[in-house]
């Protein structure tokens, strides 16, 4: 075999994997949770549990792009338990992964511990148990307010309590049948490069790692295996041989490609997501496919390859081991819990799409306000509907009439009101607009979140004195106009309504139509917010006007 061929792979090992490719989804009206859930039943028809996993390496902070993991495999089964399954939603900590290089941020003396186990390094912090932990603790708090139950897997602790040790003799008994796997799977200038000679790698070849008893690293070497429980290991760092029985020393982990089926056929797994780098042909799905058909003899799961997700508004590619990550924990300081798993479940899997950190947020917002006031109505297609209904966890919410408030407003109103709750209830009720109040509990949160953290620049500041320089550069016509403006709002006006009346009716000049007057007022309105904000436009100008202490904008509009 020269070189990598799917055709090859098949003729030899026959179909081991099911993907779902992205023409089912676009051929089915249903919605893409329905139509995985039809395969998952055609394959696995009679399981007694309908379990779906998801995991990831605590290496780093869990990001955005990881939780897609998350809400892939949960729609999923949340489909599968309205048809009465029964369900379980697996959440694999790899924390039993090696220590592989310091993240950014993390204080070089990090060195030492490279190539011990997660768990066996410190927190950097020295909060929690583990540097593992540290990692850990922050996706599951996010997942609790997410309303997500996942049954999480330490794997450390599923190693070390020798749940493994079974498959793993299977494994190392089948060596050279996993060996033959890989090579089958590499191109030839993959063999080329790493000047791999095939029956050599076969005959060396062993599908786990060994922490050294003598450092805790894995920087070991396999020197033999008895067909059985014992395995003799080189500790490189020291030197030091020992042979040791791996079903009562629990030291060894499966190498990747052998763990991850290992572990479908240890917990029964039906399905399971993975991102572009898993799904590409011939990576770890394909390859870990055959090893879990031929080696551990049980059919791989369903699996959908999913797009990566973009961010706008931030600078720099997000890493998790670079430090500079959004967590799922972050994004919920801006989006509202069924906001965020919408933004997640409304697209296919192999879509691509974004999310804002910047005021395209604000359209965001609008999106889902509106096909929740569709949804409502009864006016949304059926597989939006069921995309949206997946995101509330109290389906109650979904059928009651409450209008939210604007997520565009409670940024502006928000901050005007120094994000006083009570004050913003006062001052929506002055104006005439009602909206839900758990709306505005929740969303005055995000949106001073949004505003503080990743857009201050758009902040409002109310000048503190006249505005000298715009004044002397304004025509005496625009000086006359605010002038009219400021004697008449001295005297108390009875609503938004009329402030917004007199506010158009200044500028307005009676001999002309109103698509040549809109000009006129639009520059009028520049010229009060140059005098009260220095910017050229801001919130909706009556109501800014109608919040802001009457003293404070008579004394700025004084020209």
């Amino acid at each position: 075999m020269g070189k990598y061929d799917p055709k090859f792979v098949e003729e030899k090992y026959g179909r081991c994997g099911t993907r779902i490719p992205s023409s089912l989804f676009l051929s089915s009206d249903k919605h893409w949770s329905e139509v995985i859930a039809d395969e998952v039943l055609k394959i696995f028809p009679n399981e007694e549990i309908y379990t779906a996993a998801a995991g990831i390496s605590p290496s780093g902070d869990v990001h955005f792009g990881n939780f897609r993991d998350v809400m892939t495999a949960y729609a999923v089964l949340e489909e599968l338990k309205s048809r009465g399954k029964k369900t379980k939603f697996i959440f694999s900590w790899d924390n039993f992964d090696r220590f592989r290089k310091v993240p950014a941020g993390i204080d070089a003396s990090f060195e030492k511990y490279i190539g011990l186990p997660l768990t066996s390094v410190p927190d950097p912090l020295g909060k929690y148990p583990s540097y593992a932990r540290c990692k850990e603790i922050e996706f599951e708090n996010a997942m609790n307010d997410l309303g997500i139950e996942l049954e999480y897997r330490y794997q450390t602790d599923e190693y070390k309590a020798g749940k493994y040790s079974e498959l793993i003799e299977k494994a190392l008994q089948n060596r050279e049948e996993i060996a033959e796997i890989l090579l089958d799977f590499m191109t030839e200038k993959g063999k080329e490069e790493k000047e791999i000679d095939p029956d050599e790698y076969k005959k060396n070849f062993y599908p786990i790692t060994v922490y050294s008893r003598f450092t805790g690293k894995d920087n070991t070497k396999i020197l033999s295996y008895d067909g059985k429980n014992a395995i003799t290991y080189k500790c490189i760092d020291t030197g030091n041989e020992e042979t040791i029985d791996f079903t009562k020393d629990h030291i060894v982990k499966l190498a990747w490609k052998a763990d991850w089926p290992m572990r479908w056929k240890y917990e029964g797994v039906v399905f399971e997501p993975g991102g572009k780098d898993h799904a590409s042909p011939g990576g770890s799905y394909d390859v870990s496919s055959v090893i879990s058909q031929k080696i551990f003899e049980r059919p791989a799961p369903i699996f959908v390859g999913y797009e990566f997700i973009g961010i706008q508004g931030l600078g720099g590619k997000m890493s998790g081991s670079k430090g500079n990550a959004i967590t799922p924990s972050e994004l919920l300081k801006i989006y509202e819990p069924e906001l965020l798993k919408w933004l997640y479940l409304r697209r296919l899997p192999h879509q691509a799409f974004t999310l804002a950190f910047d005021s395209e947020i604000y359209r965001q917002y609008e999106e889902f306000d509106r096909e929740l006031s569709e949804y409502r109505d009864e006016k949304l297609d059926l597989s939006r509907a069921k995309g949206l209904a997946l995101c509330f966890n109290d389906r109650k919410l979904l059928s009651q009439k409450n209008i939210p408030i604007p997520f565009r407003q409670a940024v502006a109103f928000g901050q005007i009101m120094q994000w006083n709750e009570n004050k913003l209830l006062e001052l929506l009720e002055a104006v005439g607009l009602q909206y839900d109040s758990a709306s505005i509990s929740k969303r005055i949160k995000n949106a001073e979140a949004w505003l503080l953290i990743y857009n201050p620049d758009q902040m409002i500041k109310i000048r503190t004195e006249l505005n000298n320089t715009y004044v002397t550069a304004m025509t005496e016509e625009a000086k006359i106009n605010i002038k009219k403006f400021r004697e008449n709002i001295k005297s108390e006006f009875s609503s938004v309504e009329e402030l917004e009346k007199i506010m158009y009716e200044i500028p307005k000049d009676i001999n002309i139509t109103d698509k040549e007057n809109a000009p006129r007022q639009r520059a009028f309105f520049k010229d009060v917010y140059n005098l009260l904000i220095s910017a050229d436009t801001g919130p909706r100008l009556s109501t800014f006007i109608w919040a802001l202490p009457r003293e404070k904008v008579l004394n700025l509009l004084d020209i």
